[in-house]
């Protein structure tokens, strides 16, 4: 990495995977980067499971309607929860740890991809929460917020073009 500022401008998603698998130290070095990041209080109240087996991939690709089934196709898979009894701000600091994962595999040269769970459903209407809860058997006291999908990447993504920045959405001393 040159700087984060490149970093960030090269970070996209990536829905495409090859079938390679991801080293020890890699996973460790993604999980190492979720622990390490800043939560409210210190009060760490996320939990990560992390998933690799292809058929629990395949059944998590499926726990909303559409926009998870790159999942089925990643070497790894973390899911990310949170526990509202420790933080009110459950959702910020597993968001947080999450994408703090995807800087730290971008900066490792691997592909990564976000699937929301928190507030989806499944074409049936059940929350995709309750599916990853029961795929993952995960207590009630924890609430998955995300699906977060590497593997080396599959595809080429031009870094963003900065052109299309849109800074008239930002506002100095007022709105």
């Amino acid at each position: 990495m040159e700087n984060f500022s490149d970093l960030i401008a090269r970070r996209r998603s990536m829905r495409k995977f090859t079938e390679e698998q991801l080293t020890p130290d890699e996973v460790k070095l993604l999980l190492r980067s979720a622990l390490i990041c800043p939560t409210s209080k210190r009060s760490t109240c996320w939990e990560f499971v992390v998933v690799d087996d292809k058929e629990q991939l395949k059944r998590l690709s499926e726990c909303k309607d559409a926009g998870a089934g790159f999942v089925a196709d990643a070497v790894l898979a973390v899911v990310v929860l949170g526990n509202p009894e420790v933080s009110d701000v459950w959702i910020e600091d597993a968001a947080i740890a999450a994408i703090t994962m995807q800087y730290q595999a971008e900066d490792l040269g691997l592909g990564s991809c976000w699937a929301q769970v928190r507030q989806r459903f499944d074409a049936n209407g059940t929350p995709a929460e309750e599916n990853v809860r029961e795929i993952l058997g995960i207590p009630a006291n924890y609430q998955p917020l995300c699906i977060v999908g590497f593997g080396h990447k599959g595809m080429e993504r031009k870094v963003f073009n900065e052109d299309n920045l849109q800074w008239e959405k930002v506002h100095i001393d007022r709105f």
